[in-house]
């Protein structure tokens, strides 16, 4: 027989593996300020979309969008994510979302992929579920990291976690909280975004994210984003 599915455990430890590596590169150029900032709001917003637009071509047309490799290994997150779910999570899931966006623009002009996520709900379902699903995956990848190589946020990352939720345990508190099943009906998203100088704990359903015009939830700029979809960890337990 196969074991019970414990989906609040499973969140939770997911949230905690990315939670834990939040001095990633993405994460961690956020908090870089740029030379031309004169307030705290300029700091986090231009800094986080600077990081962003290099990771997502933010600011040129870009060709067909490709599948992105693992910037670790499939296993590189066990015990908390298993390889067959990495695998899985990946190879057909990420992929299907990169292949219908492609179908979806095919004769079209094809923006960057970070420009699509401003008006993918006003463009239609395919851009909107195939387009964010494929930008959320890709930022999914690159924020989290093997157990032990994560390392400590930023000074300024870290002050900014304390002046928004108090302490960094509080963070995670909430953060898995979020994840947890019930606090968000059905599939989505939980992301930790910048949205008028501050950082807030958002929630998004099936494959939207915090740049969509529009979005349920709060709009902002994310910099860290969990993945809520069964397919993200059950796999394991079934």
């Amino acid at each position: 027989m196969a074991p019970q599915l414990n989906r609040r455990r499973v969140r939770g430890t997911v949230a905690f593996v990315a939670a834990s590596a939040l001095a990633s590169q993405v994460l961690d150029l956020g908090f870089v300020s740029p030379p031309a900032a004169s307030s705290r709001r300029d700091v986090l917003g231009a800094g986080l979309a600077g990081a962003l637009g290099a990771a997502f071509g933010g600011n040129q047309a870009a060709e067909a969008y490709e599948l992105p490799p693992l910037p670790y290994a499939y296993d590189a997150l066990e015990p908390s994510i298993d390889k067959a779910t990495m695998e899985f999570h990946h190879d057909k899931h990420h992929n299907t979302y990169v292949t219908n966006i492609n179908k979806a623009l095919e004769g079209k002009d094809q923006p960057s992929l970070l420009d699509l996520q401003k008006t993918a709900i006003k463009n239609g379902p395919a851009f909107r579920n195939s387009g964010g699903g494929t930008y959320n995956h890709n930022f999914f990848w690159l924020e989290m990291a093997p157990t032990g190589t994560g390392g400590a946020p930023s000074d300024k990352l870290a002050a900014a976690i304390d002046e928004s939720f108090g302490s960094m345990g509080e963070f995670k508190a909430k953060f898995e909280a979020a994840s947890a099943p019930g606090a968000r009906f059905g599939s989505g998203w939980v992301w930790l975004v910048v949205a008028d100088g501050k950082l807030v704990i958002t929630s998004t359903p099936n494959q939207d994210n915090p740049l969509m015009e529009g979005v349920e939830g709060t709009e902002g700029i994310p910099i860290l984003g969990i993945d809520v979809w069964e397919h993200a960890y059950y796999l394991k337990y079934q």
